[in-house]
């Protein structure tokens, strides 16, 4: 569910938009944090952006494994699956 801040921001000449303080501080946005960049319809999302497994989406214990991470996890099935 999207929830209106009641916050407007102008965008710059360059594109940009400045991310109010408490935003960034209540979703845990910190500087050179990156974000992921969604739409939907006419609307734009920003989700901050979290490394994780390409199999199953975790995000502890990452490997990487041939340009992609995949979690331990994933990896050991994937090596049972060799073995049987």
């Amino acid at each position: 569910m999207i929830k209106s801040t009641g916050i407007i921001r102008k965008v710059d000449e360059l594109g940009r938009i400045v991310l109010p303080m408490e935003l960034r501080n209540k979703l845990g946005i910190s500087e050179k944090d990156p974000l992921e960049i969604y739409v939907s319809g006419s609307s734009i999302i920003l989700k901050k952006y979290n490394l994780n497994c390409v199999l199953c989406g975790n995000t502890k214990n990452l490997i990487k494994f041939e340009d992609n991470l995949i979690c331990a996890d994933c990896k050991e099935k994937i090596e049972n699956l060799k073995t049987n």
